[in-house]
């Protein structure tokens, strides 16, 4: 399997991106494939990750003019490697990986978010920039993904692309710190976010948690921009000084996180966001490594995430915008500590069995011979 090259190119997300690199990159390499990642330069990323070798590229001016100026320098890249197959993850990437199939390559288009809406929801461009960008990119896509091989992060991104073969974002499950972690809920009092933090992603509603119970501390970790953390800061108001925010204006490295689950003290896990129609469907990355922490999840009452909290017994569900049943839910988890520990042992528990990136490693190991296999015309 050496003698296939493997060339995967993002714009957009860090070279460290758990999704691309720690999971889907470390995968194919571990196989066997000879596996190279195109990716904006960032500082403290090694030549080789986990035998994936690191190809950067100077990314151009604010995120406009890089959007449009960071494909031409990619593709450039991505031709000198005369690669068997491509993998683009972004949809700024289209255009590359559609001339890149045009010379007989495979390419696989790996759908990470339901761009559509997600665009509209990006608050570095103005609004009627954003409707425009949706627009556009929706007439480019129908153009350039048809004959392209597709790998969707979402179960629900099949009803857009019925011929996309789902790779979900679950967890790794191997040399982790804190899977075995045994929770203490008795005294517990902090409760943790992990991700980039966002309005969008609750960055508010998460500010709110400290002044509303005096007994509460809320840590988030992850990239978070400075006027956006002085927002929160003011929203916590008197209870700022128990507002933890770890990424202000800087990127977070998964390890850094992962060794934040292993700590003790933690109450719950959180996702409080604001209704959304981008987010509604989502099953969030963040829900699954809550679990396998051992955590309960605390999150926005949205239709399907309150099934899906239902479906594994794993947390609790609360209006977003409403202090009174925010302050319910806490007390809640904060006065049946065996409770809350049942939870996060029934959600670690549904990680373990089926929710987990070795499952999610065959499909794509799968995935990739049955292109290959049809590029060249052989049976599958």
């Amino acid at each position: 399997m050496t003698d296939t090259k493997v060339v995967h190119i993002t714009t957009v997300h860090h070279p460290l991106d758990p999704r691309i690199t720690l999971k889907e990159c470390r995968s194919l390499a571990e196989t066997g494939y000879d596996v190279t990642l195109i990716a904006k330069e960032a500082e403290n990323v090694p030549e080789t990750i986990h035998g994936v070798k690191y190809d950067p590229f100077k990314q151009t001016g604010k995120r406009f003019v890089s959007m449009f100026v960071s494909p031409f320098k990619v593709y450039k890249k991505a031709k000198e490697y005369q690669a068997d197959v491509y993998h683009i993850h972004d949809p700024e990437l289209l255009p590359v990986g559609y001339f890149l199939k045009k010379q007989g390559n495979v390419v696989i288009y790996d759908v990470h978010e339901d761009y559509e809406t997600g665009i509209v929801t990006r608050d570095y461009f103005n609004q009627p920039v954003r409707k425009l960008l949706s627009k556009i990119f929706k007439a480019v896509e129908t153009v350039t993904s048809k004959k392209m091989n597709v790998i969707l992060a979402e179960k629900y991104y099949q009803e857009k692309y019925p011929q996309g073969v789902c790779v979900l974002n679950y967890p790794i499950l191997e040399n982790q710190p804190y899977t075995e972690v045994e929770r203490d809920f008795n005294n517990a009092s902090a409760l943790l976010y992990t991700g980039n933090v966002t309005e969008d992603r609750g960055a508010l509603q998460h500010a709110l948690f400290p002044a509303i119970d005096n007994s509460i501390s809320v840590t988030l970790i992850g990239r978070c921009p400075k006027d956006l953390y002085l927002a929160m800061k003011n929203v916590a108001g008197a209870a700022a000084e128990r507002l933890q925010v770890i990424g202000v204006n800087e990127y977070i490295a998964k390890d850094d996180i992962d060794e934040m689950y292993a700590r003790d003290g933690w109450l719950a896990g959180v996702a409080m966001f604001p209704d959304s129609p981008h987010y509604e469907r989502k099953e969030l990355t963040k829900f699954f490594e809550y679990m396998l922490a051992g955590l309960p999840v605390v999150c926005t009452n949205m239709p399907e995430w309150k099934a899906f909290i239902d479906r594994h017994d794993c947390g609790l569900t609360a209006e977003p915008d409403n202090p009174d049943d925010l302050r319910q839910v806490l007390e809640t988890l904060r006065n049946n500590p065996e409770r809350a520990k049942e939870m996060g042992i029934n959600g670690r528990n549904a990680v373990k069995k089926e929710l987990h990136w070795g499952i999610q490693e065959q499909l794509l190991l799968d995935s990739y011979a049955r292109f290959i296999k049809k590029e060249k015309g052989e049976p599958s």
